[in-house]
């Protein structure tokens, strides 16, 4: 048996593949199903588990451009461009960031013309928004 607690086991299955069912889950962290349930439900209510998504490989999208796009915002404006970016359209998700950039946008667009319109007329519009710096992401490799 393994050293890590049962919820680590689960969020350890459930990040490796999150279509996973309740009994593969169980298998794979070596507990109940019910015990998976239990956990489950109780790491989507405090907020721990979010979502569930499909990691996809940005070549191979047809038609779509994505960029990850650090966002740099004037403190005293931070949570209402927070706010803002967030309600964007094109802004599939939104970090917070302790690196060069206040803030990382995943950014959606269906080519690479479109994805600047977005930062040009979207991003950088927002009231205290003082720059965009994309990443276009070319080919997942793991």
């Amino acid at each position: 048996m393994s050293t890590e607690s049962t919820e680590e086991r689960i969020l350890s299955v459930l990040e490796d593949d999150a279509q996973a069912s309740y009994a593969e889950v169980a298998d794979r962290a070596d507990v109940s199903k019910p015990t998976v349930r239990k956990y489950v439900r109780r790491l989507e209510e405090e907020g721990v588990i979010v979502g569930y998504s499909a990691d996809v490989d940005p070549k191979k999208l047809p038609g779509e451009s994505i960029a990850l796009v650090g966002v740099d915002v004037e403190s005293e404006r931070y949570v209402e461009a927070s706010r803002a970016l967030a309600a964007l359209e094109a802004v599939d998700a939104l970090f917070t960031s302790s690196g060069d950039h206040t803030l990382m946008a995943e950014v959606r667009a269906s080519d690479g013309d479109e994805l600047g319109d977005v930062i040009q007329e979207q991003l950088l519009s927002i009231d205290g928004v003082t720059a965009a710096h994309p990443s276009f992401l070319q080919e997942r490799l793991k």
